[in-house]
Parts: structure tokens; sequence; C-alpha cells
């Protein structure tokens, strides 16, 4: 099992927990509101997208990774979605772990 399907199974799992938030405005409104515990962007977003999420992470101290582009970020979750939070703390770590390992 490569490094993208384990970082996809750990979303999936996120999203059956319901430890997580999809979408741009949801997103935001985690970031915010200090939930986001991790934030994946597709690395093949919009530079408005990019630009708007960074910038707001950056001002709420948010990390954000990009490790998957926009298809393999939807089939992981079962939405079309280009962003997401990560809420629980746990699997932040796990995947940051996973991602840093690359």
């Amino acid at each position: 099992m490569n490094d993208n399907t384990k970082l996809m199974n750990l979303i999936g799992l996120a999203q059956r927990a319901r430890k997580l938030e999809t979408g741009t405005d949801f997103t935001i409104k985690a970031i915010a509101g200090g939930k986001a515990r991790l934030v994946i962007l597709a690395n093949d977003a919009s530079a408005n997208l990019t630009k708007k999420i960074t910038d707001k992470a950056a001002f709420y101290h948010a990390t954000v990774i990009t490790p998957l582009t926009e298809t393999e970020l939807s089939i992981a979750i079962g939405h079309k979605r280009t962003v997401i939070a990560i809420l629980d703390a746990g699997l932040a770590k796990a995947i940051t772990k996973l991602t840093a390992q690359r």
C-alpha cells in the first residue's frame, strides 16, 4: 500500500468519524473557530482558493498541507472537494507524520 492510499484511508476514517469539515466555507469557519487541527488543500487547487485558504490559515496559525490532487481527495471522502479540515488532533498527527515521511 503506497503513501497516497494510506493517506486517503486516514482521511476516509476521519470522514466516517465525522472529524472533518469539507468545502471552502466550512473549512474557513473551522480555521477561524480554532477547530481545524490540519487543513488539507488539493495540490491542483486554483490560485484564488489557495491564497484564500493559506492566508486564513496563516492568520489563525493553522497548518496547511497539499499532498493530494482534487480527484484523490474527492475519492477519499466520497464528495467532490478541494479543501478539508481535520478536526481531530490524533488523526491530524497521524496524517502529518505520514506526509512528513515522503
